[in-house]
């Protein structure tokens, strides 16, 4: 058991590794995106642009159906099994079924794009729903293709996949506003990015995962869709309450916040977007895992969750704390000081991160791994219920930092739900100690970044550089000096990382240097145990 598990950390590891270094490739891309085209329009067309998203953003929800999760389950079941010839009919099944719903929904959206800017409030921006309608059909193949990737283990093909749509949308989207079509401009070059990806995505999935494989029987298409829909409709549920969670949000703000307030909520959004890249990539590498694990349940997906809870907590935590406190320098350089609320709305959105000891970012990838898609159902639904409750009434006490303080309390709730299934029906077990201490670490190493923010006044991006630096360099050394993690746990981080050439040279230093701190640690304790004898 313990060579499989072994196995599957590197495969999580590596597959991490490349979703995450592909997502925030991506996303800085977009964000870089994001952050000129806000500039360019002002916070109150960017407001536009941001309510026209919100109808084909929520259509677009409705055609994936969990076929996507169940094809990461499934090919990685399957894969770890050796049985290719059935991953060739799981892969043609849901490529073409995606395909098929994304044509249906963007032509619906696109009929009904005057209904739709009528029902957000904002009958003007009709237009510019219907262009963005385009892009559902894409989006849909686009989000179809990066699922086929993730659950072969083949998230190389994801990276590249995804920054090619971040740049096509990132240059078609700037030239297009700089060529002076304003909004349209805007919404035209997101259409772009998912269209050029989308079609290369395909080309890559029939060339280089289809090609290999050896053909056997693709019949039973009515089956095989059967199977990936009886696994995934708890799921597509879920999918449907997530994503309409956030539209929801802005639909109310529609009506209870000016285009200004919306378009510092969307400028945070933005950045937020960036930070999830990391929690996201772990979240869907340890999918696969927990697929491939299904077998052990009763061992080795104890030892498993609790590692992947764990090292979750190690990185995440420190990186929204580092957030929350250089929030208003992240904004002033980012967007300027025309975005002025844009911070708060940034430090409250990173609330929700402080939830993965509870297992926020793991919980989901478990249950789904496990083919337990109804409990990750309640427990969206515990989520969303109480958000559509309180949203308005919060919405129109206190605008934007209510929603926000809705949606913390909400998930908090939901996830302590969930928290209570998995130890109660499936013995999981919480590290809790170790996950104390990297909060309370993650607290402490804010302290000199304070200092430096309360008694300088260097410039917003020097500040923001010396402090991340000061914080990150206080935090890995306060890690190994409090026994967050010991020998046992850099040496197996050393091995994986040898295998992964474009990480080593970064983090081999890291963990050579939390090696010294607690070789120095066990030096000093020695002297003392020996006097004490």
């Amino acid at each position: 058991m313990a060579n499989e598990l072994d196995k599957v950390v590197e495969d999580s590891t590596r597959g991490g590794f490349f979703l995450m270094l592909g997502t925030v490739l991506s996303t800085v891309i977009m964000a870089i995106a994001a952050i000129l085209v806000g500039r360019l329009l002002g916070p109150a067309l960017y407001g536009e642009y941001a309510l026209a998203l919100v109808i084909p953003t929520l259509l677009s929800i409705f055609g994936d159906f969990g076929i996507n999760t169940g094809t990461v389950k499934f090919a990685a079941s399957l894969h770890s099994r050796g049985e290719d010839k059935q991953i060739r009919k799981i892969i043609l099944t849901g490529l073409l079924f995606q395909a098929l719903v994304g044509l249906g929904i963007s032509g619906v959206s696109f009929a009904f794009a005057d209904f739709f800017a009528v029902l957000i409030n904002r009958p003007g921006l009709s237009f510019y729903i219907q262009i963005m309608s385009i892009s559902i059909l894409f989006q849909t193949i686009y989000a179809a293709v990066m699922s086929i990737f993730v659950g072969l283990d083949k998230t190389e093909y994801n990276a590249l996949t995804g920054g090619i749509q971040a740049a096509a949308k990132t240059v078609s989207s700037i030239a297009l506003v700089l060529l002076g079509f304003s909004v349209a401009g805007a919404a035209l070059g997101y259409v772009t990015g998912y269209a050029v990806a989308g079609t290369i995505g395909v080309g890559v999935v029939f060339f280089k995962i289809l090609r290999p494989i050896k053909k056997g029987d693709n019949g039973g298409f009515v089956q095989t869709l059967k199977m990936l829909v009886n696994y995934g409709t708890p799921l597509y549920v879920t999918v449907l309450l997530i994503g309409f969670i956030p539209l929801y949000q802005q639909v109310i703000l529609a009506f209870f916040a000016s285009n200004f307030d919306v378009g510092n909520f969307r400028a945070a959004a933005n950045f937020l977007t960036l930070i999830s890249t990391i929690p996201s990539s772990i979240a869907s590498a340890l999918l696969p895992a927990f697929s491939k694990l299904d077998f052990l349940r009763a061992e080795g997906l104890k030892v498993f969750f609790k590692r992947a809870n764990k090292y979750t907590c190690l990185v995440i935590v420190p990186i929204a704390t580092l957030v929350i406190i250089l929030s208003e320098e992240v904004v002033q350089v980012i967007y300027g000081s025309a975005y002025q609320s844009a911070s708060l709305f940034l430090s409250i959105g990173c609330l929700s991160y402080f939830l993965a000891g509870l297992g926020y970012l793991t919980l989901f990838s478990l249950f789904n791994g496990l083919g337990e898609t109804r409990t990750t159902l309640k427990i969206t639904a515990v989520n969303f219920f109480i958000m559509l409750a309180l949203v308005p009434i919060l919405a129109s006490a206190y605008g934007v930092p209510g929603v926000m303080l809705t949606s913390l309390l909400s998930n908090a709730i939901a996830i302590t739900y969930g928290a209570i299934i998995a130890r109660t029906r499936f013995k999981i077990e919480f590290d809790v100690y170790p996950t104390i201490k990297i909060y309370l670490v993650s607290a402490a190493s804010a302290v000199p970044s304070l200092l430096l923010l309360r008694f300088t006044s260097l410039s917003n991006l020097v500040t923001l550089i010396a402090g991340g630096i000061l914080y990150l360099l206080v935090y890995i050394t306060l890690v190994p000096l409090v026994k967050i993690i010991g020998y046992y746990e850099l040496q197996k981080a050393t091995q994986v990382i040898n295998k992964i050439r474009v990480l080593a040279p970064i983090a081999k230093p890291v963990l050579k240097y939390q090696e010294k701190i607690l070789r120095l640690r066990t030096v000093e304790q020695s002297p003392k145990n020996s006097q004490a004898t």
